[in-house]
């Protein structure tokens, strides 16, 4: 291809143009420098060193010399830095004292008794290093304390201990539905606090007739014993049920059972109950006030408790009758003012009724002696016993069935039993057949009151009463049926 071709070729064309371009911003540099070429048929010229060039080439010189030497030089620096030892001395420096450590107080904790088969409840004490001394102020502590007399294995009781050992405090529950905690007081007393615990009734009925006993009748009606011995408890002021319980007497129960986390805990409250007894209709409604008193009472609204109680205590037998006798002690025939009620030593001695005491203390010959005016016409005395109930004193009220004492054989006495009298207008009656003064019927508002909260247990023993008469009925229809065939 000739020169003139290859100019005409495209990228050919911008080179040349660029080429132009080039010398004319650069027309100094090309004017020295044009002369300049590799090739060995270019003509040669003699190369000329200027001040400029010079300069630049000393400076490069000397940079390279600086590199060539500093770096070793410092290398070796930083090296005999890193690798010389370091020495290392330790100063005792004088410390602060230390802070005196205080003694944490112990913190009392409670521990959780269970009471095992046949163990009572001084036998626990003993287990526990207590003496009969915190047992006595324990039993002495109030009314709810009767509960300690019969526990039952799988019951449990809790003690609060001091760090020397001492009973502080002891914790026990006398039904499902409370708890009782008692805390020992500077003067030796303790302190009685009631606990209601959170728990479920349910509410159940029982129908059953007599032919022996009254607990097989109450086993075979699904009554527990528990049960059974509640219900003549209450009806206990109308029938005896050791000498008046006849065959065929039957009785109809409402009544309630306590169960804590959806577990059964215990036998709850009779709430109605209806006993025909040889015939005679007896009726029973637990009635709760607005004071909190709880009481039973019949369908018309009358108290079954009686004014007073003809035996304020637990006996084991009537050791001495009202009336003439010769006394065992002074040898002469006097007139025996009460009725003896043999009994071990401590057993506690009940308040006959509700009244205020007005004599507390040693007489001669009765020993320790209380007297309780009961009513304006009535009043009752108790004497011989071992000690007083803590907390009561000339002018204190007291209720029925509170314990006042314990049995002894203080003053002129053979042997343990309680003396017990009841007077009328201050003259001596014999206990065991004088007419007990009658108490007074509810009225007015509490009537009203009473009506209301029984009037659904008064309708559910009517629908049983009437359920079991029309059982009785088909039973009796089937019988004479199967007679004839």
């Amino acid at each position: 291809m000739d020169r003139h071709l290859r100019r005409v070729i495209p990228h050919v064309v911008r080179r040349q143009a660029i080429r132009r371009k080039t010398r004319l911003c650069h027309s100094h540099f090309y004017a020295r420098c044009a002369h300049w070429s590799f090739h060995a048929d270019a003509p040669s010229s003699k190369f000329r060193w200027t001040r400029e060039g010079w300069v630049l080439c000393g400076g490069a010189f000397l940079l390279a010399l600086l590199t060539a030497l500093g770096i070793p030089a410092w290398a070796n620096v930083i090296h005999h830095e890193v690798t010389q030892p370091v020495t290392r001395e330790t100063v005792a420096l004088p410390l602060p004292p230390a802070p005196k450590e205080t003694a944490r107080p112990v913190v009392a904790s409670w521990k959780t008794v269970e009471v095992q088969p046949g163990q009572t409840l001084s036998e626990i004490f003993q287990s526990q290093g207590f003496g009969g001394a915190d047992l006595a102020r324990v039993m002495a502590s109030g009314k709810d304390t009767g509960a300690l007399k019969t526990l039952h294995p799988g019951d449990e009781v809790a003690f609060l201990t001091n760090a020397k050992g001492q009973l502080q405090g002891f914790r026990y529950s006398p039904d499902s539905a409370t708890q009782v905690t008692l805390t020992a007081q500077a003067d030796g007393s303790m302190k009685v606090q009631v606990t209601a615990l959170p728990v479920e009734r349910r509410v159940h009925f029982a129908h059953g007739v007599v032919e022996g006993s009254l607990f097989a009748a109450g086993e075979k009606a699904g009554l527990s014993e528990t049960m059974v011995l509640k219900l003549a408890d209450v009806f206990k002021y109308d029938i005896d049920f050791i000498k008046d319980l006849q065959k065929g007497d039957r009785f109809t129960v409402v009544y309630d059972d306590i169960y804590r986390d959806g577990k059964y805990s215990g036998a709850g409250n009779i709430l109605a109950a209806e006993f025909i007894n040889d015939g005679h209709r007896y009726t029973a409604y637990r009635f709760k006030q607005s004071d909190g008193s709880v009481a039973y009472f019949s369908e018309d609204g009358r108290p079954l408790r009686k004014g007073l109680l003809r035996t304020p205590v637990s006996f084991t037998r009537v050791s001495s009758t009202f009336g003439m006798r010769k006394d065992p002690v002074l040898g002469y025939t006097r007139l025996h003012k009460g009725v003896d009620y043999a009994a071990p030593i401590g057993t506690p001695v009940h308040a006959a009724g509700d009244g205020v005491i007005v004599r507390r203390g040693w007489v001669h010959g009765y020993g320790n002696f209380i007297e309780i005016k009961d009513t304006a016409k009535y009043s009752t005395a108790y004497g011989h016993m071992s000690r007083f109930a803590s907390g009561l004193h000339v002018g204190s009220h007291v209720t029925q069935g509170e314990v006042i004492g314990y049995v002894g054989e203080t003053g002129f006495a053979t042997g343990p039993h309680l003396h017990y009298e009841v007077r009328v207008d201050g003259k001596p009656e014999n206990p065991l057949t004088v007419t007990m003064p009658k108490p007074q019927p509810l009225s007015g508002k509490l009537m009203a009151e009473f009506k209301e909260q029984t009037s659904p247990m008064v309708a559910r023993i009517q629908m049983i009463d009437n359920a079991t008469q029309r059982l009785a009925r088909v039973d009796s229809g089937r019988t004479t049926t199967a007679a004839a065939d």
